[in-house]
């Protein structure tokens, strides 16, 4: 053989590689979706297929769960043998690295085949999401560009939830510091720089600061308006004569002032066609159990979003019997199994999010008691070990969904954050720690300002064990000056 001709060789080798069924990967999809969505694709499925139909029956058992201690979250895990949830870790095993940032009445349950599979290639997220920019969307980007420190856009973020259709604040500042468990001061200073986003008159508790925070805009805001913004029940019962006097013009003076109001905006909102900021949707909601039953929690979906179907099993006896053509048979039997795996895959989904949710919420339950300023310290590895998953899988389950709790209704994203450890070995949420710096501030006599070094030794005291430096690039983080700079500013404010 000449040796400069090239050698051709055939060899088989045999390798391992994990195929996504379709069936799995109609499940992850599904997992993925919040209630909301998940509601707009069932009633696309209960359109399709004959065999599907709702369940407007009391909701079953399953479908909530009970905290008393975190062993109820390690039993429900261990029991769930099923194999759609090992699935499930398999499938995350898989684009982990690519993605570290986020029973029915049916006696027949599908195999493994591609014939089970429901259609998701007519199901389009993107009809089921507003063309136009939310209200809601609108001010989350303006918060993200006005506040940097993560416990204001959280607060920021309640803000939004509690404004109404016309755009106006509609809860008292003092009842929303108490929901959160943090300081009346740190709701007022926020709403003072929300109240300068974009519409302006966002964020107002009545008619008459949003006028004047209009005005305010365009430099309109003078004494005399003033005092016609003191007196709209004058305007309303068209005494102008009064007006006048109080205002202080004359009455060709006093139209053009009404001429400019009549220029404003009384409902903010409008301004978005309609497309308001709406509170968030819990998903799931945690409720807290009467002490004569054990106390605790209990976490449950929220039934209202979330429509549940059955397989009509004697519909389909009575149909399957009269079908005579091979290709009815087929049909009504591509149905069954479609219908089937559905449902089994919807109550999987409900079983992974309430096991997560539960999770959270026994981690979490100081924040849930006592306030923003007990938020512990949690990795989604932290709950993927609990419910026995892999983390991207959690990653998945919590992002786009939310839980209503009694201080509210977070994303579950929301309770994991990053930690410090202290010399004892206890761990501090970083933003726990950061709230109880503004906190020691906030609170410090204007006569004796906190250095750097005595919060050091404040914190030291509470089992916190930072750096002067660590202190300092916190508090500059949070836009707080120096203890001269501060006492500056407080000494004036004595004056």
């Amino acid at each position: 053989m000449d040796k400069n001709f090239p050698h051709l060789d055939l060899k088989q080798t045999q390798s391992q590689q994990l195929m996504m069924t379709p069936q799995l990967q109609q499940a992850i999809q599904l997992l993925q979706m919040n209630n909301l969505d998940l509601s707009a694709f069932i009633e696309g499925e209960l359109e399709k297929n004959p065999l599907l139909e709702k369940d407007e029956g009391p909701a079953e058992e399953g479908m909530d769960l009970d905290i008393d201690a975190r062993e109820d979250v390690r039993d429900a895990a261990a029991q769930d043998d099923d194999g759609m949830a090992q699935n499930y870790d398999e499938t995350w095993d898989k684009d982990a690295s690519a993605d570290q940032d986020h029973s029915g009445p049916s006696s027949h349950i599908s195999g493994s085949g591609g014939s089970s599979s429901f259609d998701f290639s007519d199901y389009n997220f993107e009809d089921h999401m507003s063309s136009d920019k939310s209200l809601r969307e609108h001010l989350t980007e303006q918060l993200m560009i006005a506040c940097s420190e993560p416990r204001d856009r959280v607060i920021g973020g309640l803000l939004i939830d509690h404004l109404s259709e016309s755009g106006y604040l509609r809860t008292a500042p003092d009842d929303l510091a108490q929901q959160l468990g943090c300081s009346l001061d740190r709701i007022e200073r926020l709403l003072t720089v929300m109240k300068g986003f974009d519409p302006t008159g966002i964020f107002a508790q009545d008619l008459q600061e949003c006028l004047a925070l209009q005005l305010d805009e365009k430099g309109a805001l003078d004494d005399p308006m003033r005092a016609l913004l003191d007196n709209l029940a004058l305007l309303g019962a068209h005494d102008y004569t009064k007006l006048c006097a109080v205002c202080g013009v004359n009455e060709t003076y006093l139209h053009d002032m009404i001429a400019e109001l009549r220029m404003l905006n009384p409902k903010p909102a409008t301004l978005f066609d309609h497309v308001v900021a709406q509170t968030a949707v819990p998903d799931v909601f945690m409720r807290r159990r009467p002490k004569n039953v054990g106390g605790g929690w209990r976490v449950e979906l929220n039934s209202d979003t979330l429509p549940r179907v059955l397989v009509n099993q004697e519909y389909y006896t009575v149909v399957s019997e009269g079908a005579v053509r091979k290709e009815d048979k087929a049909y009504l039997s591509s149905q069954m199994s479609a219908a089937s795996w559905l449902v089994r895959a919807l109550d999987q989904r409900a079983q992974t999010i309430l096991k997560t949710a539960a999770a959270i919420i026994e981690e979490q339950e100081a924040f849930f008691n006592y306030g923003i300023e007990f938020l512990r310290p949690l990795t989604l590895k932290d709950i993927a070990e609990t419910i026995e998953m892999h983390e991207s899988t959690v990653s998945r389950v919590t992002s786009g969904k939310y839980i209503g709790t009694p201080r509210g209704i977070y994303e579950l994203k929301f309770f994991f954050s990053t930690a410090l450890v202290s010399e004892s070995g206890a761990a501090h949420s970083s933003e726990s720690i950061k709230a109880r710096i503004k906190t020691l501030i906030d609170d410090e006599d204007p006569k004796k300002i906190l250095s750097d070094d005595k919060i050091v030794a404040l914190l030291k005291d509470e089992g916190i064990d930072l750096a002067r430096r660590t202190v300092a690039k916190y508090r500059e983080g949070m836009n707080i000056g120096s203890s001269v700079e501060r006492r500056r500013q407080k000494k004036n404010l004595i004056v």
